[in-house]
């Protein structure tokens, strides 16, 4: 006769599980607690900076439609990043098949090549590459920082498809080649498919990190200002709210991005 007990959690390790999710809660308080802050400050009907606000006003969004610079900065970078996660997503993708997948002497060298970026300091980085546009009449060119910026964003898109490729089933691809298809129709119509999430996370990957980055832009940028450049010298020179509304609107370009890929991320399955 086999007798039942019911396991009861022991006291010990109900206290740790409490003490972890207070301790948890009071770091994710902590991080967000400067956006429970600049969302106030942009809607403030103040001249400066001041929290809590005296008055609600939407004049700082209005100055920011307004004036031509934020707006052509604003427009700088979204082009800029846009053009870095295509570049990037498509280049990474092809390093992640070469290293998953390829066969070939020095491949942990291209490995540890293609890290680099996310190994060097980011201002070594672009002082080397300032040298090398400068001789090139790169500096100030927006495609200058997209090239820039590519190359910082590509290790992102190869540690993610990297990781994709290991854990995927190769069989499913072998069976469409054994059912007719061409090994590039196979990887485009199943592989690829297949790996829509972990593609979906290294395009959101390479658009913040262009979308997000100051450094490069500062070096390669000249009179032509990304975002994170105005904003950097709006801090600098000229504080008024008008830097918490462009935050805001920064904020929320990131969460739209982030939505989308958790919407676009989500499942996937073969092309038919």
């Amino acid at each position: 006769m086999e007798l039942s007990r019911t396991v009861r959690p022991r006291p010990g390790r109900s206290r740790a599980r409490v003490a972890l999710n207070i301790y948890v809660g009071a770091v994710f308080v902590f991080l967000m607690l400067p956006l429970f802050i600049v969302f106030p400050i942009s809607f403030s009907s103040a001249s400066y900076l001041q929290f809590p606000p005296p008055g609600l006003s939407l004049r700082w969004y209005e100055a920011y439609v307004n004036d031509p610079v934020w707006l052509a900065a604003t427009g700088r970078s979204l082009k800029i990043a846009v053009c870095t996660t295509v570049v990037a997503t498509i280049l990474g993708t092809l390093l992640a098949f070469s290293l998953v997948r390829g066969r070939y002497p020095g491949r942990e060298w291209v490995n540890q090549i293609g890290a680099m970026p996310l190994i060097v300091p980011t201002i070594i980085y672009s002082v080397a590459v300032y040298g090398l546009f400068a001789q090139l009449k790169l500096i100030g060119d927006w495609r200058g920082i997209v090239l820039g910026h590519t190359v910082h964003a590509i290790p992102y898109v190869v540690v993610v498809m990297t990781a994709a490729l290991r854990t995927f089933d190769i069989a499913l691809e072998n069976a469409a080649m054994g059912l007719g298809a061409s090994r590039l129709r196979a990887i485009w119509c199943v592989t690829l498919p297949q790996l829509r999430p972990a593609l979906v996370s290294a395009i959101f990957l390479a658009f913040i990190s262009s979308f997000d980055e100051l450094v490069i832009a500062m070096f390669l940028g000249g009179a032509n200002m990304t975002l994170p450049k105005k904003m950097f010298d709006n801090i600098l020179n000229a504080i008024d709210p008008t830097i918490a509304a462009v935050s805001v609107l920064q904020i929320l370009i990131v969460s739209i991005a982030l939505l989308a890929s958790a919407r676009f991320g989500a499942g996937a399955r073969p092309a038919m």
